[in-house]
C-alpha cells in the first residue's frame, strides 16, 4: 500500500456556547482542519486538528503549509505502521507538533482499515468498556454556570471541569466553584480549570476559599514552578494541561509533585503514536489520565476514543466528545455520549465517515 494523494479542508465549526477562558482566551468559531489520506488501494485514512487560538503555540493556517513540506516523505510511502513513518517525518520537520497530529491519526486509521480492525486493537487492546466524560462549563456567571451543571448532572454527567478567570476576580471564581458543586452535590469531580491565566496568589486565595469543597485545580499558573507552589499551599489535588506535552514534560510535573491528574492532548503530542508513549509513562507514574483534545469534531474525537479505550482503568480518570460541543458534525456516524460515558466507533480504523458535505471543497489536493 502506498499514499498517492493528500487532500486537506479548512472547515469553520461554531462552539454551541462561547467558551471564555482566563486571560482573555476565547473559542467561539474556529477553523478545523481535516486531511485525508488516499492509498493506491483506494483505502483513504482520515485526521483532523483544530487549534484553539491563544491556547497553545499552534496555528490552523499553519497545518497546510506543514503537510505541503512534507509531502515528498508521505506520498509513495506505506502508511501501514504509522510510528515508522513518524519516526521519517521528524526527521524531516521538526516541531509543528499540532499539524503532525492530524497526519498521525490519519496513518492509525489507515493502518486499522488495512488490518480490518478497530484503532483501538491495535494500541494495546480494548480494556474498558465505555469511559467517563467530564462536561466543560464557560466561565460566565455562576448562576448561569450552576444551571449548565444542573442540566449536564440531569443528562448523567459526573465530572465538571469549571472554567475560571474571565474577569479577574478571585472572589467570583470561588463563588463559581461552590456555585457549581451545590447542584452536583458531593461525590462528582469538580476542577477549576484557569488555562494558566491566573497568578500564585490569586490561585492560592480560591484554593483555600474551597478547599471543604472537594475539588481539584487545574493549570492555574503559566509555569510549572508556580504550579507545583499552588498545590503545596493549598493541598488541594492539580491536573496539569499546558505544561504536559512530552515524556520529559509529563516526568518533570511528576518530580514537582504537582501532577494527581494530566490532559493528554492529541494536538500538543503530535497525535497517536507519541500520546501512546506517554499514555504508558503515566501508567506507570500512577497519574490519572484525562484522554483528550484541544478542539475538533467527529474525527478527533474518535481517535482520542480510540487511546482512551485501550487504556486500563486505573489510569483513565475522563474523556471528552469534542464533537458535541462544536456545529456541524462532520461524520454522521460519529460517537455520541449516553448517560455520561462513551464509547469509540467499532468499524476498522476510525471507524468515522466524513460527510462530503459537510467538508465541501479541499483547500488544497497534493500528488
Amino acid at each position: 500500500m502506498k499514499i498517492i494523494r493528500i487532500a486537506a479542508w479548512e472547515v469553520p465549526l461554531t462552539s454551541h456556547d462561547t467558551y471564555y477562558m482566563a486571560d482573555g482566551k476565547t473559542c467561539d468559531t474556529t477553523t478545523s482542519v481535516v486531511l485525508r489520506l488516499d492509498t493506491d488501494t483506494g483505502l483513504s485514512g482520515w485526521g483532523e486538528v483544530c487549534p484553539i487560538p491563544h491556547y497553545l503555540p499552534a496555528y490552523a493556517k499553519g497545518v497546510i503549509p506543514a503537510i505541503t513540506e512534507l509531502a515528498p516523505v508521505l506520498i509513495g510511502a506505506d502508511p501501514v505502521g504509522p510510528e515508522t513513518v513518524m519516526e521519517q517525518v521528524n526527521r524531516f520537520l521538526q516541531g509543528h507538533a499540532y499539524a503532525k497530529s492530524a497526519l498521525d491519526t490519519a496513518l492509525w486509521d489507515l493502518t486499522g482499515q488495512a488490518a480490518g480492525l478497530p484503532v483501538h486493537r491495535l494500541l494495546g487492546g480494548r480494556q474498558v468498556k465505555d469511559m467517563a466524560l467530564y462536561h466543560s462549563i464557560t466561565c460566565v456567571a455562576p448562576d448561569e454556570m450552576a444551571r449548565m451543571a444542573q442540566d449536564a448532572y440531569d443528562k448523567g454527567m459526573r465530572q465538571f471541569q469549571v472554567k475560571l478567570g474571565a474577569d479577574g476576580d478571585w472572589q467570583t471564581d470561588v463563588e463559581r466553584l461552590a456555585k457549581v458543586r451545590e447542584p452536583v452535590g458531593p461525590g462528582p469531580l469538580v476542577y477549576g480549570d484557569w488555562n494558566c491565566g491566573s497568578d500564585a496568589l490569586n490561585a492560592i486565595r480560591v484554593g483555600r476559599a474551597v478547599a471543604h469543597l472537594d475539588v481539584m485545580l487545574e493549570q492555574p499558573c503559566a509555569t510549572l514552578e508556580e504550579c507545583a507552589h499552588v498545590q503545596r499551599v493549598t493541598g488541594l489535588p492539580m491536573k496539569i494541561d499546558e505544561n504536559a506535552y512530552d515524556v520529559a514534560s509529563v516526568i518533570a510535573a511528576h518530580q514537582a509533585g504537582c501532577m494527581q491528574a494530566v490532559a493528554l492532548k492529541l494536538s500538543k503530542m503530535s497525535g497517536l503514536s507519541a500520546m501512546r508513549q506517554i499514555r504508558d509513562v503515566c501508567l506507570t507514574l500512577g497519574t490519572q489520565m484525562c484522554i483528550e483534545d484541544t478542539w475538533g469534531s467527529d474525527i478527533t474525537t474518535a481517535a482520542l476514543l480510540h487511546l482512551a479505550a485501550s487504556t486500563p482503568a486505573r489510569g483513565i480518570m475522563n474523556t471528552c466528545d469534542l464533537s458535541h460541543y462544536v456545529g456541524p458534525r462532520l461524520a454522521p456516524d460519529g460517537p455520541v455520549r449516553e448517560n455520561g460515558r462513551i464509547t469509540p466507533p467499532e468499524g476498522p480504523g476510525l471507524g468515522v465517515t466524513p460527510d462530503a458535505d459537510a467538508l465541501g471543497q479541499p483547500v488544497t489536493i497534493i500528488d
